[in-house]
């Protein structure tokens, strides 16, 4: 459970909470069928990503390596450049956070939340520091958009209705989200993690499987609940504050409490995701060199403290926030075919014959997210 919530609260970031309430703004109802999609592509990546490496024993990049060297070397640097990319949006989301709740400047905000994030990964032990850290701060922002989602009464009938059956479908939105979701550092954040702890093997595959499902079930959940929770705002006619879309709807749905709830929120998701980006960036670089591995916590607070200081300079990227989303959709269907070649190599898969349905649905995502991906570089390019 503390991978899965390590995956989950990594990918529930500010640009979460920015991407979900703009394309239900947009969208309207007809974005439940883009939650339900991805979702459902998510699950397909998340499953052979997880049990691939726990079967080899192999992180990522190594795997990687493995298949044709100099590829992990590849992957690692999309993956750290995306995360540093988010990074710096968790960051300024810390600020904005700590502004909310406190009235404090966004740039102390972010320089306080450097230095809890920092202590996280100090503490002697780091690993179950990490795994408690995310899991009640993820539990946390649920809840509170749960009573937002509840207040705002939204229309369940007409939600469920265009989730089977939209009146629109946004490539982009589908691409944006499961790149959100799954793509780049994230779906690799909480196999790591597993690997770290020591659960591997064929004989673990049943709690891969568990984790892995439970990471996507609970960004699911959280998805869904602020799509709720914007839908029964928009639907009403209500615009929302285009320079900060979900704290307007908390503010809309319950005054200036919600707006406090919403500051909670937003930084409990900034924080658990810088945490998430740093340990999983570093985790892609660390078996390159022993150095690497041996300062493992002073290169993770190297990837914190340049992110902060990004950030102080640089201001706010809410426009990064949405392109390292996207950016990072088109990542996944190149790292998961890396994944799903790896399946029919015996030698790294240890006489395990990794079963034709799985690969059957990695595939599927691949040529899914690949074809998604086409189309939204043509759109771009326009």
């Amino acid at each position: 459970m503390g991978a899965a919530f390590l995956m989950a609260t990594s990918a529930i970031g500010p640009g979460f909470l920015t991407q979900t309430t703009v394309f239900t703004w947009q969208l309207g109802a007809a974005f439940g069928f883009v939650v339900l999609i991805s979702i459902l592509l998510d699950i397909g990546a998340q499953l052979n990503i997880w049990r691939v490496l726990a079967i080899t024993e192999r992180r990522a990049q190594d795997l990687a390596n493995d298949l044709l060297p100099g590829l992990g070397y590849l992957l690692a640097a999309l993956v750290v450049l995306g995360g540093l990319a988010f990074n710096i949006g968790n960051i300024a989301g810390c600020g904005l956070g700590i502004q909310v709740i406190t009235g404090m400047d966004t740039i102390y905000g972010a320089l306080l939340s450097c230095g809890i994030a920092l202590f996280v990964f100090w503490i002697k032990e780091m690993g179950y520091m990490l795994d408690q850290f995310t899991r009640w701060l993820g539990l946390l922002m649920v809840l509170l958009t749960i009573y937002i989602a509840i207040s705002s009464e939204p229309p369940l009938g007409e939600a469920i209705r265009q989730t089977v059956w939209p009146s629109v479908i946004d490539t982009k939105a589908i691409i944006t989200l499961v790149g959100g979701t799954v793509g780049g550092y994230i779906s690799f954040a909480g196999a790591h993690r597993l690997l770290d702890a020591g659960i591997s093997g064929t004989g673990q595959l049943k709690l891969v499987n568990k984790s892995a499902v439970s990471g996507i079930i609970i960004t699911g959940i959280m998805r869904t609940v602020l799509f709720l929770a914007t839908l029964g705002v928009v639907t009403k006619g209500i615009s929302l504050d285009s320079s900060n879309p979900p704290a307007s709807v908390f503010r809309i749905v319950a005054g200036i409490a919600g707006y406090r709830f919403f500051g909670v929120v937003m930084w409990s998701a900034a924080i658990t995701s810088v945490v998430g980006a740093a340990y999983t960036s570093v985790s892609f670089l660390k078996t390159f060199h022993p150095l690497i591995s041996a300062y493992e916590r002073w290169v993770i607070s190297f990837f914190i403290v340049f992110s902060t200081i990004i950030f102080v300079f640089v201001g706010n990227p809410v426009q990064l926030l949405i392109t390292a989303g996207a950016l990072n959709g088109l990542i996944l269907p190149v790292a998961l075919a890396v994944i799903l070649i790896a399946t029919v190599k015996k030698k790294l898969m240890r006489d395990y014959r990794y079963p034709v349905w799985m690969q059957v649905i990695g595939w599927c995502v691949v040529l899914i997210m690949g074809w998604l991906s086409a189309v939204t570089l043509i759109a771009w390019i326009k």
